[in-house]
């Protein structure tokens, strides 16, 4: 014989798992005289069916054992109960043959089989999924848990719960008034919102039940936390009127105060022949009840329907809290108790449908350099200085005005223009807040957006008012902005241009193209400059000039330059490989790119993977890069130059470099721009520039390269100055890699004639 399940033991810990592995299954309840509760387990898990009867298989409730009925999905058990009797409880799994096939069996339960005695209630291994509170409201569901919930113990409290309920609901069950009665004040009630409004409605409901006039008080405890427990009022009626709210239980007589701690204390109902005290158990010792006073004592009917009525409203006053603490914490800043983020687009959508829109004014409030005072001070006094900013705002800016918190150190004012000035708003801040007896100064920074001028909805409408105070702050701090229609196309136009951008690289849009450097006295190729292009699938070329500041400023520049560096000592390999020893590929290196930290370790893979030789790469970096942060560079380039890796600075002359410096970097080569060389045919100072680069240059020991060479004469004017290498449209344009295969062979050939 297996053995019996241990009796339960209320000292002992509640927390053992539902699956017992050191026992044996239970024995089915015998067929003896005594009755039994039939239990029905609906679920597509047979371990749940086997633990729940090793857990209650051997317990006997209400002094009856019980009987369980098995189903193993929604469609089994409807075929079960249009046979089955008796039911008593149903322990239905939520989610089985689809996720709300349990759902779908309740409204069949209750709609179809007009089965409004039994006791459901749902499960589910599913933490994330949760009934709606219409469902629950709706179908009479008498309770929900997570399977993880239910423990032994809490099974058979659970259950227990709900056998008490179905017995009580069968032993009046001549009194069909009352139960109706109780089904509709249960649906009323769950249709209240508010700890307040519930509890009001507690009252008049269950006056309602007896048919009694609603004297009365509806008090929760409360621990504090150094554990003092204390009475709040959360309703009253009738004589109880003059009761304050929310305040300790201070009831003068006190036969009533002792009334409601006995009733407490006993965690059940007392009835007496002149009161009764319902009593309500909750969640985290927030236990309720409420004193009434009887104009004659209650019948036993009476007392077995507010025992039902006190079940449903117990999981109803925990449902409410629940309900309204997820609100606050869904709508409301934690720390200033100020409307959310989320709350702010709400109240906005309103605002824009409403007829106040046109007047309406939306204002972000940045704190100038706030996280310094945050790390210098500690997140306490950082936490204590919002908490005053947000009173000063709320209390100085006036009721008519939304004041919300946006998160960080970004706070909103909502309302008519005339009262959302950005002078009066900047002026509160010139008076120091004085935190734990230390006075600091803060300013802020403001962006606004007129909502008469926005067409969008609320969560658009913050982020113009973003794109203004991001353009203040670059303009001047503790000043302010309003957006206008340009800045928003400007900074939409980018965001889809990035968007376009990362889409375009994933599918092949981008591409290499090489422009060759010729030797100006043999006229023959050396080298190549690797230039990246962008085609879009219309055969629209988008200029580098649009797309490659994008790139950096998003990010995709890291891994755009390396697929282009990758490329380029591809091409190289191959070019080698096909006669062309002497070849030097250029590869431009972007500021965002040079300064990843990562950058150097991608430069060996890719030279080691691709077997490109380092001593015929050149890196290009830009002049003004070159001169950001010098020591600091000057240590990146020792350290690129130990790969074999030459360095040329692009665009030289463009920007303003200490020679100091410039002759301490270890480049190899500089680059005359463009712009200069133009102007040896095309200026009045001629060939000043290009002359002093080239001279410059060869009083430094390095090689020199001159770009954008487009006719003859800039050609001889460059190599009688000393200039030995130039690219530009004159020799040839930047070319596929097959393209310049080809025309490498074909030079090759014109050299060999």
């Amino acid at each position: 014989m297996p053995e019996p399940i241990t009796p339960l033991d209320a000292d002992k810990d509640d927390h053992d798992d539902l699956v017992f592995l050191d026992e044996q299954p239970a024995a089915p309840a015998s067929s003896g005289a005594r009755s039994v509760w039939r239990v029905m387990i609906i679920d597509d898990d047979e371990d749940v069916h086997s633990t729940t009867t090793f857990a209650l298989g051997n317990l006997e409730m209400q002094n009856r054992p019980l009987e369980f009925v098995h189903a193993y999905s929604a469609g089994q058990a409807r075929e079960l109960l249009k046979h089955e009797s008796d039911i008593a409880v149903i322990l239905l799994d939520v989610v089985m043959e689809q996720d709300d096939a349990g759902l779908h069996l309740v409204r069949h339960i209750r709609e179809t089989l007009k089965l409004s005695d039994v006791r459901i209630i749902l499960r589910t291994g599913q933490p994330g999924y949760a009934p709606e509170i219409d469902a629950i409201r709706d179908f009479d569901i008498n309770d929900y848990k997570t399977k993880s919930e239910l423990t032994r113990i809490k099974l058979f409290t659970t259950v227990t719960a709900a056998i008490r309920s179905y017995e009580q609901i069968r032993s009046i069950s001549n009194s069909r008034l009352g139960l109706d009665r109780i089904v509709h004040a249960s649906t009323q009630l769950m249709a209240l919102h508010g700890v307040h409004n519930f509890s009001a409605g507690v009252l008049a409901l269950v006056a309602d039940l007896l048919q009694l006039r609603a004297d009365g008080v509806l008090c929760t405890q409360a621990v504090s936390e150094q554990g003092k427990r204390s009475l709040l009022v959360c309703a009253h009626a009738g004589c109880f009127s003059g009761v304050a709210h929310g305040t300790l239980c201070s009831i003068d007589n006190p036969r009533i105060a002792g009334a409601i701690e006995h009733a407490l204390a006993q965690r059940r109902n007392v009835y007496a022949h002149d009161y009764a005290t319902l009593y309500f158990a909750g969640k985290s010792s927030r236990d309720s009840a409420a004193y009434l006073l009887l104009p004659r004592p209650l019948t036993a009917i009476e007392e077995s329907l507010l025992e039902v009525f006190c079940s449903n409203v117990a999981v109803g006053l925990d449902n409410v809290e629940l309900v309204s603490h997820l609100h606050n914490a869904a709508f409301y800043d934690q720390l200033s108790k100020l409307p959310n983020r989320t709350r702010l687009v709400e109240i906005l959508d309103a605002a824009l449908a409403g007829p106040a829109r046109d007047d309406a004014t939306l204002c972000l409030v940045d704190l100038d350099h706030f996280a310094e005072t945050n790390d210098a001070l500690g997140h306490k006094f950082g936490d204590l200085l919002l908490v005053a900013v947000a009173e000063r705002l709320q209390n100085q800016l006036g009721s008519q005005l939304t004041v919300a918190r946006l998160g960080g150190d970004i706070f909103c004012v909502l309302g008519d223009a005339s009262e959302v000035n950005p002078v009066q708003i900047l002026a509160l801040f010139q008076t120091p807040f004085s935190i734990d007896g230390q006075d600091v100064q803060l300013s802020a920074t403001l962006g606004l957006v007129r909502l008469g001028e926005h067409a969008g909805t609320g969560a658009d409408a913050l982020k113009d008012a973003d794109i203004a105070l991001k353009r203040a702050k670059t303009q001047q701090r503790a000043g302010h902005f309003y957006f206008s229609r340009s800045m928003g196309i400007e900074i939409r136009e980018r965001v889809r241009m990035m968007h376009a951008l990362r889409t375009g690289f994933a599918q092949g849009e981008l591409f290499v193209v090489y422009q060759p450097q010729i030797d100006l006295s043999t006229r023959r190729p050396v080298g190549a400059e690797a230039l990246l292009r962008w085609q879009t699938p219309d055969g629209k070329f988008i200029s580098p000039d649009r797309f490659i500041p994008i790139a950096e400023y998003s990010g995709i520049i890291i891994e755009l330059g390396e697929w282009v560096l990758r490329t380029a000592c591809r091409e190289l390999v191959r070019l080698r490989e096909q006669g062309n020893r002497n070849f030097v590929m250029s590869v431009n290196v972007s500021q965002v790119q040079f300064r990843h930290p990562l950058f150097l370790e991608m430069l060996r893979r890719a030279l080691e993977d691709t077997q490109a030789p380092p001593e015929f790469i050149e890196l290009e970096i830009t002049e003004s890069m070159a001169m950001e942060e010098p020591d600091l560079l000057i240590k990146m380039l020792w350290q690129i130059k130990q790969t074999g890796v030459s360095i040329a600075i692009d665009d030289f002359g463009t920007g303003f470099s200490s020679l100091s410096y410039l002759q301490r970097l270890q480049v190899d080569r500089l680059k005359i721009d463009r712009a200069f060389v133009t102007e040896i045919t095309g200026s009045a100072r001629g060939s000043s520039i290009a002359e002093m680069v080239i001279q410059l240059g060869r009083n430094l020991g390095l090689a020199v390269i001159a770009e954008g060479v487009e006719d003859e004469r800039q050609a001889q004017i460059l190599q009688s100055l000393g200039c030995p290498i130039a690219q530009g449209f004159l020799f040839a344009r930047p070319m596929t890699a097959d393209a310049l295969s080809s025309w490498l062979s074909d030079e090759a050939m014109q050299g060999a004639a």
